[in-house]
C-alpha cells in the first residue's frame, strides 16, 4: 500500500532502500565537518581589519526603539565590559559571521550568555534549570552559542576580579560539558533527549561535586528559595498599589510608566490581547477567560532589550489576591538573521516563542505572540514564573566554574532537541582525552573578552565625547 504525501514533503516513512544513516554514520559525517571548520580554527580568531565599528552597530539598533529610553540602555552597558557584552549581541554575530562553519546547525539561542542562563517553574511547578531568554534565536552553526557562552564566562570571571586561570578554567569547563553531554545524548533515544531537563536535584549534584563551601552551597539554596517566591502575587506586591480602591501599576518613570503607554491604549490593549490568546491551545484560552483585564504599563527590561516597546499586563482571577502578570515584550528580527537564514516564519514573536518551545526542556504554559499598535511584533509570557538568575556580582571561584560546566551541559541538551548531537559528537571528538575542543574554545574565549572589553572602552569613549548619550544609576 503506498501513502499518499503532500507535494515537496518526505514520505510517512523512509522506503527501506533509503532507511536513516546510523550514529556511527552520522559521527563520520561530523568528523568530516573539519576539513573545513577545523577546530583550531576557534582558537585562532582575530578581529577582521574590515571588522565593523562596534558602536556603529549598536547605533543602527537604536531606530527600531523608544528615543527617550536608548540612554538608559547606553547607560547599563558602561557599567562594565561584560555589561556591554550582554548588549551587544548585534557585535559579537558580526564577527562570528566570519568564522568557519561547521555543518552542526541547531536552534540557537543566538544570546548564550552567562547572564541568559537561570530557574523558573516548569509546568508541574518544579524548578528546572534552562536558557531563559531567546529574543536573537535562529537556526544556525551551534559553536556561535558555545563560544558566545565561554566569552561571556571570562568577562564574568574579570567582573568579580578573578584571576585568569579560573576564566580559563570556566570556559574550558562550558566547552567540555558540552562536548561530553553531547556525546552521551547522541546515543539516547529521541524521546529520551526531548523530555531530558536539568532540574534542581541535578544542580545541587554538581553544586556538590564541585566541592563548594557551606557558605557557597547557602547561597546556591537561596536562589531556589528566592525563584520560588517569584511569582505573580509577589510581582503585584512591588508593582501595584490600589486607587480608589482599584489596583493599578504604580508609576516609577521612567522604568514603569503607566501613562500615555506608547500608543497603547484600551481598545488597542484588548486587541493585542486577543490575538496574543488565539495562539494559546484552547484549554489555556479558557484559563486565561477566567482573568479580568485591569491595567498596563511600560517596563524597562534587561540591558541589550532596553529601548524596545515592553509592558506588563495586570489580570485578576478571583479576586485582587489571584493576580496574573504577564509581560508583552517586542520582537524584532534577531540579530543573527543579517548572516544566516532569514527566519522560517514571518512573525517576529512566532519565532521566539517557537525557537524558546525548540530549545527549552519546559516552557512557560502561557508563552505566545501577538502583532500591536504600528504592526510591531510582540510575544508575551508571565513576568515570574519563580524565575531565579546567577548571582555573578557574588558567585565565588569554585562556583563559576561549577555553573559553567552547568550551563555548556544545558546548552548541549538545549541543541540535541532540534540538531543532530551524534553528528555534533563525531565533530567534538567522544574520546575523554581529546580536549582539542576545550582548548580552542578557552582560548577563544580570552581573545574576544580582550576584544569585548576594547570595544566598551570604544563606547565609553563615545559617552565621554557626547557622540552618545547615556543615563546611569537607572
Amino acid at each position: 500500500m503506498t501513502i499518499p504525501t503532500a507535494p515537496g514533503k518526505a514520505p510517512a516513512f523512509p522506503s527501506a532502500e533509503s532507511g536513516r544513516p546510523s550514529v556511527a554514520a552520522r559521527a563520520e559525517q561530523g568528523r568530516s565537518w573539519r576539513e573545513h571548520a577545523p577546530l583550531e580554527a576557534f582558537a585562532d580568531w582575530s578581529p577582521a581589519a574590515d571588522r565593523p565599528d562596534p558602536v556603529a552597530l549598536l547605533h543602527e539598533q537604536d531606530a527600531s526603539r523608544v528615543a527617550e529610553l536608548v540612554p538608559i540602555r547606553y547607560g547599563r552597558m558602561s557599567a562594565s565590559p561584560f555589561a556591554f557584552y550582554r548588549g551587544s549581541a548585534a557585535v559579537m554575530a558580526a564577527d562570528l559571521a566570519a568564522l568557519p562553519r561547521s555543518g552542526g546547525t541547531t536552534q540557537l539561542c543566538g544570546d548564550a550568555h552567562v547572564a541568559n542562563f537561570g530557574v523558573y517553574a516548569a509546568a508541574d511547578r518544579r524548578l528546572v534549570f534552562d536558557i531563559n531568554d531567546f529574543d536573537e534565536t535562529l537556526p544556525g552553526p551551534f559553536e556561535w552559542d558555545v563560544l558566545r557562552l565561554a566569552a561571556s564566562l571570562v568577562l564574568a570571571a574579570r567582573d568579580r576580579g578573578f584571576d585568569r586561570d579560573v576564566a580559563r578554567d570556566a570556559a574550558r569547563a562550558s566547552a567540555w560539558a558540552y562536548r561530553i553531554t553531547t556525546a552521551s545524548l547522541a546515543h539516547q533515544r529521541t524521546l529520551d533527549v526531548w523530555y531530558a531537563r536539568v532540574d534542581e536535584e541535578r544542580i545541587m549534584q554538581t553544586l556538590e561535586a564541585a566541592s563548594m563551601s557551606k557558605r557557597e552551597h547557602r547561597a546556591a539554596t537561596s536562589t531556589f528559595d528566592k525563584a520560588r517566591t517569584r511569582t505573580s502575587l509577589r510581582a503585584a506586591e512591588k508593582l501595584t498599589e490600589l486607587v480608589d480602591g482599584r489596583l493599578q501599576f504604580r508609576e516609577a518613570p521612567p522604568l514603569v510608566s503607566r501613562a500615555p503607554l506608547s500608543a497603547l491604549d484600551r481598545d488597542q490593549y484588548d486587541a493585542v490581547f486577543d490575538a496574543y490568546r488565539s495562539t494559546l491551545d484552547d484549554p489555556l484560552r479558557h484559563l486565561l477567560d477566567r482573568f479580568d483585564r485591569v491595567d498596563a504599563a511600560r517596563k524597562v527590561v534587561g540591558v541589550g532589550s532596553v529601548g524596545t516597546q515592553a509592558y506588563v499586563l495586570l489580570l485578576a482571577g478571583r479576586d485582587d489576591d489571584d493576580p496574573l502578570v504577564l509581560q508583552l515584550k517586542q520582537a524584532q528580527e534577531s540579530v543573527l538573521e543579517r548572516y544566516l537564514e532569514p527566519s522560517e516564519y514571518d512573525h517576529a514573536g512566532q519565532r521566539v516563542v517557537n525557537g524558546q518551545k525548540h530549545a527549552q526542556a519546559a516552557s512557560d504554559i502561557l508563552l505566545g505572540w501577538a502583532t500591536g499598535p504600528a504592526g510591531r511584533h510582540f510575544y508575551v509570557r508571565q513576568l515570574h514564573d519563580m524565575k531565579g538568575s546567577i548571582d555573578l556580582a557574588r558567585i565565588r571561584r569554585r562556583g563559576l566554574v561549577a555553573i559553567a560546566e552547568l550551563c555548556g551541559a544545558t546548552l548541549a541538551r538545549a541543541h540535541a532537541r532540534a540538531g543532530d548531537a551524534a553528528a555534533v559528537a563525531g565533530y567534538l571528538g567522544e574520546d575523554l582525552d581529546d580536549v582539542r575542543f576545550e582548548k580552542a574554545v578557552a582560548r577563544f574565549a580570552r581573545k574576544y573578552a580582550d576584544q569585548a572589553e576594547t570595544d566598551a572602552a570604544l563606547l565609553d569613549d563615545a559617552i565621554a565625547a557626547g557622540d552618545v548619550e547615556a543615563v546611569t544609576g537607572v
